[in-house]
């Protein structure tokens, strides 16, 4: 029997485990093509300490306009310790353990589907969560006051954990497209979402679309942006 080298033992762990080694994720989307139990993204931080605030945002398109989740953050004592979900084309629902507050946007008519990018913080020492739609701040709602959150966690993008890294429901998954993932420890201010908005990196981010540590499983695609950045490239 052949022994193999050591760059096919590489191959092949690559190929068993579904990490890809590209890291720098700009001008790429996740694509998420079909409704399912399975098709997910993993992704790693380095959490060392419990969270008493965090920020988290992203950029998606889909056209769906039933229920689905973008952002879950599970813990094996509450799998939606923190969840980003889409109940209807005009709402935005955080979850942080067992309750929740729902972002009630006005209708819009005659919109056309595009891309929206979104930021979501939480903070402890007042409870106060804040959601940034396209840089524009909505009213904020409280929640969970001084409580803080768990750093062992499965983090995962496009479905809704109903159990520590699984329990997947394909009638809450996302289709569509995502980008410019990123997350932080802390609660990042107005000029702050700003620059993420318009492509910049901050520094100190737990998760890092410009050096993202991922795994995809089931059906998600990584493809080139269809369309150019409206900022540039930025740095």
């Amino acid at each position: 029997m052949k022994t193999p080298t050591p760059v096919s033992l590489l191959l092949i762990l690559i190929s068993f485990s579904g990490v890809l080694s590209e890291t720098n994720l700009q001008q790429k989307v996740l694509v998420f093509p079909a409704e399912s139990d399975s098709a997910s993204v993993v992704l790693q931080a380095s959490l060392l300490e419990p969270l008493t605030s965090f920020t988290v945002c992203l950029r998606y398109y889909s056209l769906l306009t039933r229920e689905y989740s973008l952002f879950s953050y599970a813990t094996k004592e509450q799998y939606n310790q923190i969840l980003v979900l889409k109940p209807k084309p005009n709402q935005y629902r955080l979850y942080l353990g067992a309750v929740d507050v729902t972002f009630i946007l006005p209708e819009k008519k005659d919109s056309k589907p595009g891309w929206e990018h979104i930021c979501v913080s939480w903070e402890s020492a007042t409870g106060l969560v804040a959601l940034w739609l396209d840089g524009e701040p909505l009213p904020r709602m409280g929640l969970q006051k001084s409580q803080c959150i768990h750093p062992e966690a499965s983090i995962v993008l496009g479905q809704d954990q109903d159990s520590f890294g699984g329990g997947f429901d394909a009638s809450q998954s996302f289709v569509g497209e995502m980008k410019d993932v990123y997350m932080w420890n802390r609660v990042l201010n107005a000029d702050e979402v700003g620059l993420v908005l318009s492509d910049y990196v901050l520094s100190d981010s737990l998760i890092n679309w410009r050096a993202l540590n991922y795994e995809i499983k089931g059906y998600v695609v990584l493809q080139p942006c269809q369309t150019p950045s409206p900022y540039g490239v930025q740095s």
